[in-house]
């Protein structure tokens, strides 16, 4: 048996894992290591939709999304990689029932300097050709959003980390915390017995964090919901075109690189969850049947429409659908799970935050409030909603 020693030891290769990697690194904090018992980003890393956009009803997230906006447009000089990041934009389309909450959002987004606006619907047939139009009221575009990569922001930041001097180890499962006499968290023990001290143990492991935090007395609500996305060939290549929130039909359409589409759902009042270690990997029948009734009414000239494949990933969803960031209620263990299909879009930020609160106890991210984050925020009944929620599409908003 070995035992080794850091000062940070991160449980979770993933996407945010490997954000705030290299958030420490790039303050200057090398002695790092990050754990992962596959390969890195082999979890929901790699089933994520990739959209980029600001567009949330609290301020936090809407600001956390505006640094990432920033970062992804600058990966290239950054991290010496593009990340994939596409700069289509993205639109927000609603309902009468949704407009005043539109407009309410997009206040309060132009007030944290975020660059969005209101459209009408001659600019957003411009922007979506062939797209039907006559049961949304209003739009909201961020020329700004668009879509990138989550697997390869994983990897580019990962790879940052590296040349700073962060370790990584990959085949490494962790299978429990290691607590002092006092209580406090001080590593992990992993498989095959060898052990891990660490002065701060930050778990960034998704829907497998419960199982690592309640034996050391930190319950998590996060739960694994299935999330099943349809690729769709619509018989010649889509143009460019915006991510599109759909809030009146309740679904998301994003642009592939060949030219697909990627058609996910937005609606979640009868979710279901999963075993994010054992569930089918491809989409039910009933949610192909709704995906062709809402894109045949959306999109009803396609030439010679088909489904070319689909699958299916987990969102590591908390009560209030937005994330934990921050400390446990037992020292020596910090949180960072529970992104609830934000992760991607925000991940450069949450690096940032993390590694701010680790290091200094605070954040300089400008118009982020750290508490609303924290962990006792569902034992004190003081939810993290919407300040301006939709009707229907309330929950990742």
């Amino acid at each position: 048996m070995t035992s080794t020693t850091t000062r940070f030891l991160i449980v979770g290769g993933g996407l945010e894992g490997l954000a705030i990697a290299w958030s420490l690194a790039d303050q200057g904090e090398t002695d790092v290591l990050v754990v992962e018992r596959d390969t890195l980003c082999s979890g929901m890393t790699g089933k994520s939709s990739g959209v980029v956009r600001c567009h949330y009803g609290n301020p936090s997230l809407a600001a956390m999304s505006w640094y990432g906006v920033d970062i992804f447009t600058r990966a290239t000089e950054l991290f010496g990689d593009d990340m994939a990041f596409q700069q289509c934009g993205y639109v927000v389309g609603v309902g009468e029932n949704n407009v005043a909450p539109l407009h309410a959002n997009v206040e309060m987004m132009q007030g944290l300097g975020i660059d969005v606006s209101m459209i009408g619907h001659e600019t957003m047939a411009e922007l979506w050709p062939g797209l039907h139009l006559e049961d949304f009221a209003a739009f909201a575009y961020e020329p700004l959003g668009g879509r990138g990569e989550a697997y390869m922001a994983g990897m580019a930041f990962g790879a940052a980390a590296r040349k700073l001097g962060v370790k990584v180890r990959q085949s490494t499962t962790v299978t429990k915390l290691l607590q002092g006499a006092d209580g406090r968290v001080v590593g992990a023990e992993l498989a095959g017995g060898d052990t891990i001290h660490a002065d701060t143990v930050i778990v960034a492991a998704g829907p497998w964090t419960p199982a690592l935090t309640e034996p050391v007395g930190v319950p998590v609500d996060v739960r694994a919901q299935r999330a099943q996305l349809v690729l769709i060939d619509q018989g010649e290549p889509t143009p460019v075109v915006p991510v599109l929130s759909d809030l009146a039909g309740l679904s998301y359409v994003c642009r592939e690189p060949n030219g697909e589409l990627l058609v996910g759902n937005s609606d979640h009042a009868a979710p279901q969850y999963i075993d994010p270690d054992n569930y089918i990997n491809r989409a039910d029948e009933s949610t192909i049947d709704k995906i062709i009734m809402k894109m045949g009414h959306r999109l009803p000239d396609m030439p010679d429409p088909r489904i070319t494949s689909s699958y299916v990933g987990a969102y590591d969803v908390t009560p209030d659908y937005n994330p934990i960031i921050g400390p446990s209620p037992v020292d020596g263990l910090f949180l960072a799970t529970g992104f609830s299909g934000h992760g991607f879009k925000i991940s450069p930020a949450v690096g940032k935050l993390v590694a701010d609160l680790v290091l200094t106890g605070d954040t300089t991210l400008k118009n982020v409030d750290p508490r609303d984050f924290r962990y006792s925020r569902f034992a004190e009944g003081d939810l993290l909603l919407s300040l301006n929620p939709y009707v229907g599409a309330g929950e990742m908003r």
